[in-house]
């Protein structure tokens, strides 16, 4: 039988495209305000990448400060996850297009879509490969650019979305350290709830898709509120059971950036302060699979984070999906 090796995260890296959308250009844009947005999101700005830039674009910039971070160099990366529903085309993957531009050449890559649970998704996979030894350096990204698929007529949708990517290195570390444990489910009945129908092999692109709006993101806000609020709390407090970390031993909850009142109505319902919940929602809005790496940096950098802490991933989105990480924090961000 394999001894399964702890599996941990060593690094760390994040990137936003540098055009910053704000609500209240989005108020020249599409009958809202400032105020409608803030209120009922938690937004203030998002990032918007460039007609040029693509999402394999924006996920080598976090990818490189993620290896740097790491130590670790381009050709001893084994594998890399990328997950994101807004690839750079439908074939060939977005990661192969990461690898090359990296300069992985010995790395296996591909794709994997869970809509916004995408990175909880990745690190649940790659760290497979790092614990069972079959590699021993596993990059993981979360990036979509979800501008590019908004529909700036709907002002229900179009003002959430945000554009950005990160990505975190797996390597085996001290034992007790790293990885605890994970979760990750699905629930197909809900497909309907957030989708994009057109540009598959249901609805190829035509005349009919581009006329009907089939390649913009659709959502049922209510229905993905009431779903996110009851998987988030679940996920932390079923976790928390197995792998043996009390919910009032979890030094930071990183969550998917989606809603300031999905995060409050889930704190309320594991009657925790909302600063065990790190947000930076405001400045980013909701970048789908790219939200939890830009977070997990940003809390990385602001000393939020040190080795030995209890953290836990938590996302919901798409499909619909779920899951969460959680991990012994296993280096101190300052050294």
């Amino acid at each position: 039988m394999i001894k399964l090796r702890s599996v941990g995260i060593t690094g760390v890296g994040a990137y936003a495209p540098e055009n910053v959308l704000t609500n209240f250009d989005l108020e020249k844009m599409v009958d809202t305000s400032d105020e409608w947005i803030r209120t009922r999101t938690g937004i203030s700005e998002r990032r918007r990448a460039s007609e040029e830039q693509a999402t394999s674009d924006i996920a080598l910039e976090g990818a490189k400060i993620a290896m740097q971070k790491a130590g670790v160099k381009p050709e001893e990366i084994d594998l890399i996850v990328l997950s994101s529903v807004t690839p750079d085309m439908v074939m060939p993957a977005t990661a192969c297009f990461v690898q090359e531009k990296l300069g992985c050449k010995n790395a296996a890559a591909f794709d994997l879509a869970a809509g916004c649970s995408g990175f909880v998704y990745g690190l649940s996979v790659g760290s497979q490969f790092v614990a069972t030894g079959a590699f021993d350096k596993v990059l993981v990204i979360g990036c979509d650019l979800l501008t590019k698929f908004v529909d700036w007529t709907d002002r229900n949708t179009c003002v959430l979305f945000g554009d950005g990517g990160g990505a975190a290195v797996l390597e085996p570390v001290e034992e007790g350290l790293g990885i605890l444990g994970h979760i990750i489910k699905a629930d197909g009945s809900g497909t309907s709830f957030i989708e994009m129908p057109g540009g598959g092999t249901r609805y190829p692109a035509s005349h009919r898709t581009i006329d009907e709006k089939m390649h913009f993101i659709k959502m049922k806000g209510p229905e993905v509120f009431k779903f996110a609020v009851k998987v988030f709390a679940d996920t932390v407090l079923e976790l928390s059971e197995k792998v043996g970390v009390k919910p009032e031993e979890i030094d930071l909850i990183v969550p998917h950036q989606a809603n300031n009142r999905i995060l409050e109505s889930a704190a309320k319902k594991l009657n925790m302060s909302m600063d065990k919940l790190y947000s930076n929602l405001e400045w980013y809005g909701n970048t789908s699979g790219g939200s939890i790496p830009i977070a997990l940096a940003e809390a990385l950098d602001k000393g939020r984070i040190k080795k030995g802490d209890n953290i836990f991933l938590i996302a919901f989105g798409a499909g619909l999906t779920w899951g969460g990480v959680a991990l012994k924090w296993a280096y101190d961000p300052k050294n």
